[in-house]
Parts: C-alpha cells; structure tokens; sequence
C-alpha cells in the first residue's frame, strides 16, 4: 500500500470527462484499488476549492454537492495547517514552483505522501522534503 496524492488537475480530468485523460485517471485508480495493493487516495483542501470554484460561480449548487461528496467519498483531504505551512515556506524558496502548486506540495509533504501524482511536467522535476516522488499522469506507467 502506498499513500498517493493527486494534484487538482487529475479530479478535473475526471469531473469534465476529458477523453483520453479522463480514461487515464480512471484506469489509475482502479489499478490503485485493486484488493492486493489497497493503495490511499489524498488530496488537499486547495483541491476541493479549485474543483468547486466553477460550479459555484454557476450557481450550480447540486454539483457542488456532488463534486464535494465525490471528492471527500474517495479521496482524504488533507488541510492546509500549521504543520503544513512550515513546509509551504521551504518550498516557496524556489520561486519557480507557483504559490498555489505550493501549497499541493506543502499538504503532500505534511501528510508524507509517497508519489504525487500531477499533470504538471515542472513539478516532476522537483524533489520536495516529505514526498517520496513526483511523477507527471502523462509518464505514469500503469
């Protein structure tokens, strides 16, 4: 079992049905699911923002609830705290990561998740105290 982490754009994938991302996601979770692997799903409370940011700017209160639910059903959210704020500070010290890819990494690197999943390639290249790998969905293997 492992402690995996997916950044926003992986739940936006699958919220918008975007094709051949969207499969992509799918097939990770279910192979991170299967009964010999039990693997956890985390994310953070930025990632919950961000997904019903649109919704709500819509007015689409019945998918707010159903993004929302779908989210906190499948995944563990982890908060932005004090424990993760420490973290957020050392990795704000590369000025090349983006305040809000910042704060992802800061809850990962809290919750000492194992492999971060994104879309991102920048932050694949990264290494960040906490998070045993970066990886972007694209070179995943599955």
């Amino acid at each position: 079992m492992i402690r995996v982490f997916w950044d926003t754009n992986l739940f936006v994938y699958l919220i918008g049905d975007q094709g051949d991302l969207a499969e992509r996601v799918v097939s990770l979770r279910k192979k991170m699911l299967q009964a010999e692997r039990k693997d956890e799903l985390y994310t953070s409370s930025l990632t919950l923002g961000e997904v019903l940011a649109k919704p709500m700017q819509l007015g689409h209160k019945t998918f707010m609830k159903q993004y929302w639910k779908a989210i906190e059903g499948g995944a563990k959210i982890i908060p932005f705290d004090n424990h993760a704020a420490v973290h957020y500070a050392r990795i704000r010290n590369d000025r090349t990561i983006h305040p809000a890819d910042a704060i992802q990494l800061a809850c990962a690197a809290a919750a000492q998740i194992d492999l971060f999943i994104t879309n991102d390639e920048r932050l694949s290249e990264k290494n960040v105290e906490g998070i045993e790998s970066i990886v972007s969905l694209e070179k995943l293997s599955l």
